[in-house]
């Protein structure tokens, strides 16, 4: 039997393997993008004074809500002020960072007093562009696990309804909002088909499990994710895909336990209709064994852009979450049966209004709860 520090060892070392042959692929990127240092020239330098390209856009929204006080904040509300900033370093090597301010319940409280707003790095990502088939990028995203998590980042006016799935809902459980690691991305076209892939390893969930571990991992194990979708040519705007994602979850004070995400998407990306459906299955294993528990979420979204009146989007989703009571990873997560019908205005090409009423019931059998929301959202 291989002894727990050898073995331990021998998980690192693959590891780090990984990453310096993650990073190999994306040196013939890296290198072709690099202006010419000396000697013949077959083709003209790059134009370095093009380079950096910086793009800054901005997002915020102002909220309203009448809902009972157990189920969150009442009244005004300022949401989350975001940024968004892209830059070109050359024409095969790309940075993106997104930083977003949320405002805090505490502010003014405590000695030293509590801030206004909490910032956060939610995204910092460079990305080498060897071709549309091989890209190779490393840093903290999005965890490419689910459909919604990668198409609306921060940012409220981006996606139609007010509120995000609580399945994927920043700073929730149910699966892992942020990933720090590298990533292999492309997109192959497959006789029409437009097969993309992703493949990434890196650290999973922290200590906090709603929290990726961007201090460093919080064990010997990294986390793996794979993601191939198509968007077939014949059937525009559609697009269909699966992922599959393997972590070990270290908690202080808990046992270890083993991670297993199936997830699948089908989404059709056009405004009359637009209907997004995904499925996500979590599956929780104890490593020195136990109960194995799995957990199942789900939504259905459907919109309609009016053709009388363009400016008008209704819509509604359902969704459902379903958590084992003997789940250790997910205790105090609640069940979820809800319904959110609303409709958004745009105001201008970068100014919105969205109006929605959500119906959630946690108990089966219990009362459900209602509430009432408005938001004006925009990007600047």
């Amino acid at each position: 039997m291989m002894h727990p520090e050898k073995k331990t060892q021998s998980l690192h070392d693959r590891y780090v393997l990984i990453l310096a042959l993650v990073a190999l692929l994306a040196v013939p990127g890296a290198a072709a993008a690099q202006p010419p240092t000396g000697g013949h020239e077959d083709h003209p330098p790059e134009a370095v004074a093009d380079y950096p390209s910086f793009h800054l856009s901005g997002f915020a929204d102002v909220n309203f809500a009448a809902q009972q006080v157990t189920d969150g904040a009442r009244g005004f509300t300022e949401g989350q002020f975001v940024l968004h900033m892209a830059s070109a370093l050359s024409s095969r090597v790309n940075v993106f960072g997104e930083l977003s301010f949320s405002p805090r319940t505490d502010a003014g409280t405590g000695t030293p007093p509590a801030t206004g707003y909490n910032a956060e790095v939610e995204r910092a990502i460079i990305r080498f562009d060897q071709s549309d088939q091989l890209k190779v990028s490393f840093g903290r995203y999005h965890t490419p696990i689910n459909w919604w998590n990668t198409a609306y980042h921060h940012g409220q006016w981006l996606q139609t309804t007010i509120s995000r799935p609580e399945m994927t809902q920043f700073g929730g459980r149910f699966i892992p909002v942020h990933f720090i690691g590298a990533l292999v991305e492309g997109t192959i076209p497959a006789s029409g088909w437009n097969v993309g892939y992703q493949g990434g390893v890196g650290n999973g969930r922290g200590n906090v499990i709603s929290r990726g571990g961007d201090a460093g991992d919080n064990n010997a194990k990294p986390a793996w994710l794979v993601n191939a979708f198509a968007k077939p040519d014949r059937a525009y705007g559609l697009q269909v895909g699966g992922s599959l994602y393997f972590d070990r979850v270290s908690v202080t004070g808990r046992p270890e336990i083993d991670e297993r995400i199936v997830a699948g998407h089908v989404v059709w990306q056009h405004e009359d209709p637009e209907v997004i459906a995904e499925i996500a299955s979590v599956h929780h294993e104890p490593v020195g064994g136990g109960v194995t528990t799995s957990n199942l979420a789900y939504y259905v979204q459907a919109a309609y852009r009016l053709p009388q009146w363009k400016l008008w989007k209704p819509y509604y989703r359902f969704e459902h979450i379903d958590i084992e009571a003997a789940d250790p990873v997910f205790t105090g997560v609640p069940n979820l049966d809800g319904s959110t019908v609303g409709v958004r205005y745009d105001i201008s090409t970068y100014a919105a209004i969205k109006s929605e009423v959500r119906i959630r019931r946690r108990v089966s059998g219990q009362p459900s709860t209602t509430g009432w929301f408005l938001q004006i959202a925009f990007t600047f």
